[in-house]
């Protein structure tokens, strides 16, 4: 006697390497999917928006090959992982698996997929970052082999005026521009061995997204690059006004400039018709921590950061190096 089995749709394809023009594809999923791990959390009414199809440009670039996609039978993304290489620090973010695949092995697979393309990268840094709430995505990666560390804090300021002007990587010449991403590059290098920021510098520039504020010894007069801020003014969300600057990289050669450092932030927020300056603060540089909130600084939000045993993220001495691992 035959018995009827349950028709299966095949197992989505992949990886394959996303395009700009799939930003559509992959706000879906990343809607539904993220609206899905909120439900999951108790948190019914909420609707994960659609990301601002800049932003999703943005991250296609700057993974640079890394933005990985994985297609069902009709052809329409199922899962993605957007993966990320700046010189050696690697990370992942965002990823996401369509509700209707999740359950079947897929997430694993673009995870280990993610952490497969930042080894043969020679990533010496692999790491993303998730929700501290959420124990089931702690649980899942750590289960991966990464394991949790300490937290990145996104704490605000509110735009104001200070005495002088930011100097901005955007209004540079094309051959002065190339001299700072070498300046810049080897700011990063000096500051946390392997890190190099160039390349979002570059897109960010290219595609109009914000600006790279420089800091330099004696102000705006040419001196030694002492630091710099790759910032994003673009709204993320898709249809918003421009409410804040979002600081992406933040390095210094100098922990102790940090409060010169936000107020030129601050400034050039106010410049550009933008509320506050978001920065992304890993928790592991705690006295620069305590001295935004000193300086009026908000939370608004927390992350999780996590790393693979055998790649943990580089140790930083005098300096001060802040890098995102979300877009």
């Amino acid at each position: 006697m035959a018995i009827a089995r349950p028709w299966r749709a095949p197992r989505p394809d992949g990886p394959y390497a996303a395009a700009p023009e799939d930003h559509a594809s992959l706000n879906h999923v990343f809607s539904e999917a993220f609206t899905e791990r909120y439900r999951r959390d108790g948190l019914v009414g909420v609707r994960v928006p659609f990301l601002n199809p800049a932003i999703w440009r943005y991250a296609i670039e700057d993974a640079n090959g890394g933005a990985l996609i994985w297609r069902d039978e009709r052809e329409e993304i199922a899962a993605f992982n957007i993966v990320h290489c700046s010189g050696r620090e690697g990370w992942m973010g965002p990823l996401a698996v369509r509700p209707d695949v999740q359950g079947s092995g897929l997430g694993k697979e673009i995870v280990k997929s993610g952490i497969d393309w930042l080894i043969a990268s020679k990533a010496l840094t692999i790491g993303l970052e998730t929700m501290p709430r959420t124990m089931d995505n702690i649980g899942f990666y750590s289960s991966l082999g990464f394991a949790p560390g300490k937290l990145t804090v996104t704490v605000t300021i509110d735009a104001a005026p200070s005495a002088e002007a930011p100097s901005v990587f955007g209004k540079l010449s094309a051959r002065d521009k190339e001299g700072v991403l070498v300046e810049c590059c080897a700011l990063s290098e000096s500051v946390q061995p392997a890190c190099d920021f160039t390349r979002e510098i570059a897109i960010t520039d290219d595609l109009g997204l914000g600006e790279t504020i420089l800091f330099r010894e004696g102000g705006n007069r040419g001196g030694k690059l002492t630091g710099f801020a790759l910032c994003h003014t673009v709204p993320l969300v898709e249809g918003r006004a421009r409410e804040e600057t979002r600081v992406l990289k933040l390095v210094l050669a100098r922990q102790s400039d940090l409060a010169s450092a936000g107020a030129t932030l601050a400034d050039f927020a106010r410049r550009g018709g933008t509320r506050r300056v978001a920065f992304r603060v890993q928790t592991e540089y705690l006295d620069a921590y305590q001295r935004l909130i000193e300086m009026g600084g908000r939370v608004r939000w927390t992350d999780l950061r996590m790393t693979l045993a055998a790649y943990p993220e580089g140790r930083v001495g005098e300096g001060l190096l802040w890098s995102n691992w979300e877009i």
